[in-house]
């Protein structure tokens, strides 16, 4: 198995604290935003299934997984148990796919992201966040010497350029990104609350040090042509029909008004021949 099951818990865990708190009030605000109009069947939550960050999307199936069976699952909101690795999902079967710090517990996260890729449908949304190495708080677990706060190793933290990197190689195109969390890793609330104001400040002076990041990439396949939904395919033929049928009544009323316009033209014309030549009969 990929997943490094001690540093799921140990993360689980850090989420319950006040800097996780933090993390985490900014990760939901920035994932909800980014699924809300996210529209299909099937929409699946890989990893912290205690956390619901699909409940901005209206798709009819929405699943939340963990990587292993135990009793507090079904508490937690758990639907599927199974391996982010080796996903058991048909190919483009999956509209939408949001990924919670998975990449940074696994010890081949390329191997995740080409199963999301596989399982993805065509124009489909894969959604991921995770601790951004280049921080104040990544600085911070580097040094040597300093107990580490954060939950996984800044050696298994992966960057959004080497994200980038990643998508490249496949078919996934990121298209929306934000960083965030700008304040310094404090261990309680009073004092995070004391650095708030440089949430503002980090994401105007220094956008891309952010402690934590949120992307959002769409599976771009070449040759592929968006259609739109079947209601408004059915309300455009609607329109276009009801379109025919109004120019085909102009057409026909026109055509009515023109028969009857030279039918009064004829009856003029008879008319008037008659009264020249009873005129004509009266001289003579």
């Amino acid at each position: 198995m990929a997943l490094d099951q001690s540093t799921i818990v140990e993360l689980a865990q850090w989420l319950q604290s006040p800097a996780g708190r933090y993390v985490r009030r900014w990760e939901q605000a920035q994932v909800d935003a980014m699924v809300a109009n996210v529209f299909g069947y099937h929409a699946i939550q890989i990893g912290l299934p205690e956390w619901d960050l699909l409940s901005a999307n209206r798709m009819p199936f929405k699943a939340r997984t963990h990587q292993e069976s135990s009793p507090g699952n079904r508490a937690a909101g758990v639907s599927l148990v199974l391996e982010p690795e080796n996903l058991p999902f048909d190919s483009d079967s999956v509209d939408l796919l949001v990924m919670p710090h998975v990449l940074e517990c696994s010890s081949s996260p390329h191997q995740i992201l080409r199963e999301a890729e596989r399982v993805l449908v065509p124009e489909g949304r894969l959604v991921m966040t995770g601790f951004n190495p280049w921080s104040l708080w990544g600085l911070r677990e580097s040094i040597p010497g300093l107990d580490p706060l954060l939950p996984s190793p800044v050696h298994q933290q992966v960057s959004v350029a080497r994200l980038k990197d990643w998508c490249k190689l496949l078919q996934l195109e990121i298209d929306r990104g934000r960083f965030g969390c700008y304040a310094p890793l404090c261990q309680t609330q009073k004092w995070l609350e004391r650095w708030a104001f440089m949430e503002h400040a980090g994401d105007r002076w220094w956008p891309v040090c952010g402690a934590a990041y949120a992307v959002s990439a769409v599976k771009r396949v070449a040759g592929m042509r968006l259609v739109a939904p079947a209601w408004k395919r059915k309300r455009k033929r609607r329109e276009r029909r009801q379109a025919a049928v109004a120019s085909r009544q102009a057409h026909e009323s026109g055509d009515a008004a023109g028969r009857q316009g030279a039918a009064i033209a004829a009856t003029s014309t008879e008319r008037a021949m008659e009264i020249i030549q009873h005129e004509s009969g009266s001289r003579v």
